[in-house]
């Protein structure tokens, strides 16, 4: 069985470990700037709706959500989903985040191709999360190594999607500050200091998510490869 595997733990220390540095970095980045109030005293929402504004965005509509840090921009519904932390609040993080999602919102008008090629992935990614390691385990069990091997293929769309979504949020932050200081939203050099410190911060879990992913498919290659020359 996978999970008691001890290679697949040693393939995957290096990421728990990046994972849980990650996610300290975010909360400590978010809790420190969510008590600092912006100069300007736009709330979250305040925020985005000013820059859709800016931004001739006027199909785009504001809603809260539920949960910490669960902000996202649904291009479905042209929808920005701020979780109440955000939406509510004047601070320098609450305004980084909303500008952030509204950046997706810019990239979704402007058809930005990253965006779209991560969107055709989401099929199948979802197809692949929750079949290919299962091929992979059968194939392997029933001998079949192409079968497995087909798993593995099935399974590398997770790391390719996580790939894909590199440039998504790195331009959507970069976006962000833009947009903030030439609205007059973010004033201040300690703002600037923040929000580069909140979107860096958020930026880092995508990318400890996309080397998740490949030591991921590395175990598997490496499980199938030895059982293959076995």
């Amino acid at each position: 069985m996978l999970f008691f595997d001890p290679i697949y733990f040693i393939y995957m220390l290096p990421a728990l470990i990046i994972m849980a540095m990650t996610t300290a970095y975010v909360k400590s980045s978010y809790n420190k700037w969510s008590r600092i109030r912006a100069a300007s005293g736009m709330t979250g929402a305040q925020a985005a709706n000013r820059l859709i504004s800016t931004g001739n965005l006027y199909g785009v509509q504001i809603a809260g959500t539920k949960g910490e840090l669960s902000d996202h921009y649904d291009p479905r519904d042209k929808t920005l989903y701020l979780s109440q932390g955000v939406y509510n609040s004047p601070s320098v993080a609450a305004v980084a985040i909303a500008a952030h999602e509204l950046g997706h919102a810019m990239q979704d008008a402007e058809e930005y191709f990253p965006m779209r090629v991560r969107s055709l992935l989401v099929p199948a990614v979802n197809i692949g999360s929750n079949v290919g390691w299962v091929l992979i385990m059968l194939g392997l069990f029933l001998r079949i190594t192409n079968l497995a091997w087909l798993g593995v293929i099935i399974f590398s769309v997770g790391a390719l999607f996580a790939l894909a979504t590199l440039p998504v949020e790195f331009n959507a932050s970069s976006r962000a500050k833009e947009l903030l200081s030439a609205t007059g939203i973010i004033q201040t050099e300690e703002e600037r200091r923040g929000v580069n410190s909140v979107l860096n911060a958020a930026a880092l879990t995508y990318v400890a998510g996309l080397i998740t992913a490949v030591l991921q498919l590395l175990y598997f290659v490496s499980l199938v490869g030895g059982r293959r020359r076995n």
